[in-house]
């Protein structure tokens, strides 16, 4: 068997942040795969071949993934930010586990990228600088309850949380209620960012209070960061960080 499978992170938008290795990855690849906007940051060329699908396929891409790596190709897979944070990596082990044995002896690697979250992060400065968490908020995966569950115990143990995917036109409500629980249970002071395509000619990022915070600040571009107690504003500047010990 010749071929081979990458799954790489294409970063959170900015060419410049992609890393070298996957960058060389592309270079030598025969086809890439991944969802329409992804792949779209590919630039063509003669030898490479790009398929393009949409959302909610994600098996489905993995298969054709390690069909194409099994008949030779040399195939990436394509993600935003890591593949393995809420993207392909996943996938493609879940296909692999449950598809033929022959897949096993695939040369498969996974190549990280830098992740929105840890983009979004440096631009507002170091609110992730202590334990956090990272949670996403489609319920296309799991149920709403096991979503507001998982926050409120990371409330309860004081995390910083990390947002993906906070607010879509087929779930407007449930952002706004994961900000009734914050402001059930935290002060109104917390700091919350939203950090809206990082990276991008579309960047916009703007830290409020929970007091001052509603759902409409946030869509599906969007990752928003939620301060531990602990997490402060610098005074005078637009700095939040979270200090590197607790208290």
């Amino acid at each position: 068997m010749s071929g081979s499978l990458v799954i790489a992170g294409l970063g959170p938008g900015a060419e410049e942040l992609i890393t070298p290795q996957v960058s060389e990855a592309i270079d030598k690849a025969t086809d890439i795969i991944g969802y329409t906007p992804y792949t779209a940051r590919i630039k063509p060329r003669p030898g490479l071949t790009i398929h393009a699908s949409g959302n909610r396929v994600e098996l489905d891409r993995s298969v054709h993934a390690l069909k194409l790596a099994e008949a030779g190709r040399h195939v990436i897979v394509v993600s935003s930010g890591d593949p393995g944070v809420f993207a392909m990596a996943a996938a493609v082990y879940e296909a692999l586990e449950t598809g033929p044995v022959a897949w096993k002896s695939i040369p498969l690697q996974v190549m990280p990228g830098i992740t929105a979250m840890l983009a979004a992060a440096a631009r507002a400065g170091a609110p992730l600088g202590h334990d956090f968490c990272a949670i996403n908020m489609s319920d296309n995966l799991k149920p709403f309850h096991l979503l507001e569950k998982r926050v409120r115990l990371a409330i309860e143990a004081d995390f910083a949380i990390a947002f993906y995917n906070p607010r879509s036109k087929s779930r407007p409500h449930q952002f706004e209620r994961i900000l009734d629980v914050f402001r059930e249970l935290c002060e109104p002071a917390r700091l919350i960012t939203f950090a809206r395509a990082i990276s991008t000619a579309d960047e916009n990022l703007h830290t409020v209070t929970m007091a001052d915070a509603t759902a409409d600040m946030a869509d599906m571009r969007t990752v928003v960061l939620v301060g531990s107690s602990q997490t402060k504003r610098i005074a005078d500047t637009e700095i939040v960080y979270t200090p590197r010990s607790a208290s």
